[in-house]
């Protein structure tokens, strides 16, 4: 069995987003999707924490800033 190409893939996709959605929704659902801009391996070294101490902490405060269920 060789391997597929990136094409044959995508269009099997497709051909089961059809299939299962039909064409509208299969539209619908693929607008949903952006793909995006910058470079995550570079940025995420900016937004993500590294302490796990403050991790837990900025989790702590926005559980107390929830409405109670």
């Amino acid at each position: 069995m060789s391997a597929r190409t990136l094409h044959q893939i995508q269009q099997e996709g497709l051909d089961v987003l059809v299939e299962k959605l039909g064409p509208d929704d299969a539209i619908r659902f693929l607008h949903i999707y952006e793909t995006g801009s910058g470079d995550w391996t570079k940025d995420r070294k900016k937004y993500l924490e590294k302490d796990p101490d403050n991790i837990i902490k900025n989790i702590m405060e926005r559980r107390k800033k929830l409405p109670a269920p």
